[in-house]
């Protein structure tokens, strides 16, 4: 299935990527904005 390995295995590169996978970026960014709400 290529969007699975376009989302879990490619490295992207651009402003919101830098070099993760579109799913660390995804990730990251909900774990982010969590920490956000709770403060």
């Amino acid at each position: 299935d290529w969007i699975k390995s376009y989302n879990n295995d490619r490295t992207h590169q651009g402003k919101m990527c830098g070099g993760r996978t579109p799913m660390e970026t995804l990730l990251d960014g909900k774990s982010i904005g969590a920490e956000k709400n709770l403060a």
